[in-house]
């Protein structure tokens, strides 16, 4: 199981739980290969570039399977054409929170201030391209409303600058905030995900603002597995149903809580159109954005 970041973030905590239970339905190991560099990019390439027998496979998710194509034009993979999709394993949330200082309590009312303030609140994200940049410039393409992002090395910067008062909002995944929350540091205004999600249930979604351009707005960020382009379709099968029900599991339940995930257990099919769809939407957001790395 390779996964193409470092120990200890969300891929790498889901990719480890699902080797576990694929471990213990075959009755041997599975070995988890961190391979981090390019925004990911290097691991994914290894794995696309391994035989097509179902003993090499990926833990992939938003940004090297849907958003690292618009980002990288040289990439050396297709997310679509190089990989078999497995099985989507969990989606994360994006939840909208800003600074306790900030006059808005609702997304509707921050929009307002920031067009009545163009460029004066910024935006933190985990670097340029992160998931939680590309959420926050749809939120803007479909607002109108003017941010300005701070790209700073990793989530956890951006939060305690957050904190501090350097940045007032961020647009991420739920566990590096809720305590913050909780003790009244930041105020959650909207999540990101079609339905209000079960650690926040009296915030709403972006779709429910009543904002404009946000009633079909969704972008949470997801995990998924995925095997070389070849691989047979019995193997995949195989390997679609035993990661399902390892969602059922109850560690792997434990962990993706956690993290703030929800288990997304379908088909291989339905899997691969997501890639597929994915791409599309945050190429178009990239572009629209003018989103370059670094």
């Amino acid at each position: 199981m390779v996964i193409p970041f470092t120990p200890g973030g969300s891929t790498d905590v889901l990719g480890r739980a699902i080797g576990i239970e694929l471990g213990r339905a075959w009755h041997q190991p599975v070995v988890v290969d961190n391979l981090p560099g390019a925004g990911g990019s290097i691991g994914v390439d290894k794995v696309a570039k391994s035989p097509a027998d179902g003993y090499t496979l990926l833990m992939g998710h938003i940004g090297t399977l849907a958003i690292n194509p618009s980002l990288y034009p040289r990439l050396d993979y297709d997310p679509v054409r190089s990989f078999a999709p497995v099985a989507w394993v969990a989606r994360v949330p994006n939840v909208l929170v800003v600074h306790a200082s900030v006059a808005a309590r609702s997304l509707a009312e921050l929009v307002a201030l920031a067009k009545a303030r163009p460029g004066e609140l910024a935006f933190g994200s985990g670097g340029n391209g992160s998931a939680a940049h590309i959420a926050t410039e749809y939120l803007k393409l479909q607002t109108g409303a003017s941010f300005m992002h701070v790209p700073y090395r990793g989530t956890a910067p951006a939060v305690t600058d957050l904190l501090a008062g350097q940045l007032q909002l961020l647009f991420t995944g739920a566990p590096a905030l809720l305590p913050h929350i909780k003790a009244g540091k930041l105020r959650a205004l909207a999540v990101s995900s079609p339905k209000r999600i079960a650690l926040l249930p009296d915030v709403p979604t972006v779709a429910e603002s009543g904002v404009p351009g946000t009633k079909d707005f969704e972008a949470d960020q997801w995990y998924g597995v995925v095997a070389p382009a070849g691989t047979p379709a019995d193997i995949v099968a195989m390997l679609n149903r035993q990661i399902n029900q390892s969602l059922n599991a109850t560690e792997v339940h434990a962990r993706l809580a956690a993290e703030g995930a929800e288990p997304t257990p379908t088909t291989p099919q339905a899997f691969g159109e997501l890639i597929a769809s994915e791409m599309k939407r945050w190429g178009r957001v990239i572009k629209s954005a003018r989103i370059t790395v670094d």
